[in-house]
Formats: structure tokens, C-alpha cells, sequence
């Protein structure tokens, strides 16, 4: 079977890895172009290019796929199907329709719900208990083709988007391979989505990060975790980001004025927020290294009384 992939983050790369170990012919891997880091102007390979040209694979990065030219090129690499995983672009009717066997598309959730962007945080910010990934058949929609196979798994207090990305990673690359088996073979039945009960969650903006301490502990706490890594969630103090990494909500009554930081018995700090204390556990101070809380206190002594602002 011949096989265009299609991804850029490293939420793609495990799918990548297991068509590769698992004897499929690689006829290209399409990526998004390089980018600028956010650390600077230095162009950046996609997790996908770098995993593929460590695995001795050709890479195509078009900036359109929307163009005869793109179109022509991948008729030209004779697909049997074409996979999808996070690559960032919609396919146009005239590729969706190249492969005898379609396009099948790995999304990081249980569709028809968080079809888009960021479906991984969404799900933390809502505080869900289960998450998953769906292999689907694309059609011209956001994410709204008929479904061939669904996993679930549930979110733990410490998932970040960065470990749960992670995790739906590995479980796409095995649903995928199943899926693969099973569509080729002609055993499996495609179902349309329940359109009454889509949702949709757009791409994270970076002020999105800046915390507004008038939300209650919990609300605050989900995002610190839906946020991680990117664009991370932080407030300001002395004029310099302070980021928080790693924070719990409070179970014991607490009270503390929206944005004063408080001592706790721990031996680290609180914060107030609009319903109690959110406890946090590691931050970061801008331009230093990452601290438990307690150490950082050891070297800001004077921490404890400061209120920071709200977005």
C-alpha cells in the first residue's frame, strides 16, 4: 500500500513512525514549511521533518495545497491513501478524491466533539474525564467526515496538553493501524457524525496565557494545564512575566484577597482567585530557571503580601 503522510507537530510523529516499522510504502511526507522559532529569527523544521529525515524519507513542505501544481505533484506520488495528522492545511476536493482509498485523518478527540484547532486543551478547560482520538474519512469540512473508529482514555489531574498530547499520540499511531487493516480489507462501515452535537474550539492566542485571578481556583488551575507548554499561563510582578508551571486548587477553606499571595503551611504560596486559594507549585520568573514554590520564596522573601494583577 503507498502512502502520503501529512503532519507537522510531534503529536503526528508516532503515526509516522508506525507506518514506517510497520512495512507501508512511504511514497512522501508533506509538512508545513519552516518556521521561525519563537526564541528568535533561526527557521525551525516541524517535529514531522525532522522525525522523517532521520527515518531517510523525501519531504514536501507546500505552502498551498490549493494550487494545480500541488495537486499535479501529488497525483504524481500514485497514493493508495493518504493519512492525516495535524498538518495544518484543509485538502481541497481535487486531493481528497486522488486515492482510491481516501484520506483518513488522526484527531486528538472524541468527535463530533472539538473539531478544530486545540482540541487536546479544549478538553482540559472544560475539565472533561475522557478524551480520545478518532480516525476519520476527510471530506471538505473542519473535521466533520464520517468516522471509521474512535479511542478513549481518561484525563489525569496531571495531564498538561503536553502530556496528553502525548499519550493521544500513542494511541492514534495504534488506532491507525488497525484502521488501516480493517478499511483496506473493506471491513469497516464509515459513520456520519452527529451534527446536533459538534463543538468547535479555535487556535490559542498567546495573551490567552495571562491570567485573570478574579476566575475561580479551578477555572485558573485548567488552564496552567490546558496552557503547558504554550503559551503557558502567567501574571506579572515587578515588571518581569512570572509564569506559573504547576498549581492545585485548595480543598481546605482559604481566603486571600483576588491576586494577593499568600504563605502556606507547606512551606510555599497561594494565590487568591475569586472563589479561594489556588496553591501553586512550581513557577518561573522570567529570565530565570524553573523553582518549586518554596525556593522560590527563598529568594524573594518579599513575595508573600504582593497582589498581582488580573488580565
Amino acid at each position: 500500500m503507498r502512502v502520503v503522510f501529512m503532519g507537522s507537530p510531534g503529536f503526528a510523529v508516532p503515526s509516522l513512525e508506525y507506518l514506517v516499522a510497520s512495512g507501508y510504502e512511504l511514497a512522501a511526507v508533506y509538512t508545513q514549511p519552516d518556521r521561525t522559532g519563537r526564541r528568535g529569527r533561526r527557521l525551525t523544521a516541524s517535529p514531522v521533518k525532522q522525525a522523517a529525515s532521520a527515518l531517510g524519507l523525501g519531504v514536501v513542505q507546500p505552502k498551498s495545497l490549493k494550487v494545480p501544481e500541488a495537486v499535479r505533484q501529488l497525483a504524481d506520488f500514485k497514493p493508495d491513501v493518504i493519512v492525516v495528522a495535524a498538518f495544518g492545511q484543509l485538502l481541497p476536493k481535487a486531493i481528497l478524491e486522488l486515492p482510491r482509498l481516501g484520506c483518513l485523518n488522526v484527531h486528538p478527540s472524541l468527535l463530533p466533539e472539538f473539531r478544530g484547532a486545540a482540541p487536546v486543551a479544549a478538553a482540559i478547560l472544560v475539565g472533561d474525564e475522557f478524551t480520545g482520538v478518532t480516525i476519520m474519512l476527510l471530506d471538505e469540512g473542519m473535521d466533520s467526515g464520517p468516522i471509521l473508529a474512535r479511542g478513549q482514555i481518561p484525563i489525569a489531574d496531571s495531564d498538561t496538553t503536553a502530556s496528553l498530547g502525548e499519550k493521544l499520540a500513542i494511541v492514534g499511531a495504534g488506532l491507525l493501524g488497525e484502521v488501516l487493516v480493517g478499511w483496506a480489507r473493506g471491513e469497516l462501515k464509515p459513520r456520519p457524525q452527529d451534527e446536533a452535537k459538534a463543538s468547535y474550539c479555535q487556535p490559542i492566542a498567546k495573551d490567552e496565557g495571562e491570567i485573570d485571578w478574579k476566575l475561580s481556583a479551578l477555572e485558573i488551575w485548567r488552564r496552567v494545564r490546558a496552557f503547558y507548554p504554550w503559551p503557558g499561563s502567567y501574571s506579572r510582578w515587578r515588571g518581569k512575566t512570572l509564569k506559573i508551571i504547576e498549581a492545585m486548587p485548595l480543598t481546605a477553606p482559604a481566603k486571600a484577597k483576588v491576586g494577593e499571595v499568600v504563605a502556606l503551611d507547606s512551606g510555599g504560596f497561594g494565590i487568591g482567585s475569586g472563589d479561594g486559594i489556588l496553591n501553586i507549585l512550581k513557577v518561573q520568573l522570567e529570565g530565570k530557571q524553573v523553582l518549586s514554590a518554596a525556593d522560590f520564596l527563598r529568594g524573594q522573601r518579599d513575595f508573600i503580601g504582593a497582589v498581582l494583577p488580573s488580565s
